[in-house]
């Protein structure tokens, strides 16, 4: 019946770093659109076939979830780049990895991980495919 997620929504307090953090970080794209009723500008962030609507804590569009708050993610990520890359940029931006390289399961096997916290410490994991 569920073929694939199309977008979620992130509930942020601080909404300039989390763009920052999602777009200068992680490389997605930032785009704006118009939705909801009455009409509004929205954003979000693009990444392959999917995105992630961003909600501002206090200000989240209707429907939203029973109690949307920030810091409540757990997000995996696959890269599109070895991980080793996803490392050195995360080094060089002066992201701190909280935990990783380790080996995980993942939807469709094993992958390979490191863990991180955006501004507003949703855990976020980036992962490779793990060779076996």
């Amino acid at each position: 019946m569920i073929d694939h997620l199309d977008h979620l929504v992130l509930t942020t307090s601080h909404e300039a770093e989390c763009i920052r953090f999602y777009t200068d970080v992680l490389g997605m794209q930032l785009e704006s659109f118009i939705g909801g009723t009455p009409p509004v500008e929205r954003r979000a962030f693009k990444f392959g076939h999917q995105k992630i609507n961003l909600h501002l804590k206090g200000h989240e569009f209707e429907p939203k979830a029973h109690t949307p708050v920030p810091g409540a993610l757990d997000l995996c990520f696959m890269a599109s780049v070895p991980l080793d890359h996803v490392i050195t940029r995360l080094q060089t931006m002066g992201v701190p990895i909280v935990e990783g390289p380790v080996m995980r399961t993942g939807a469709t096997g094993k992958i390979r991980s490191v863990y991180l916290r955006d501004p507003d410490l949703n855990l976020i994991e980036i992962s490779e495919p793990a060779s076996d």
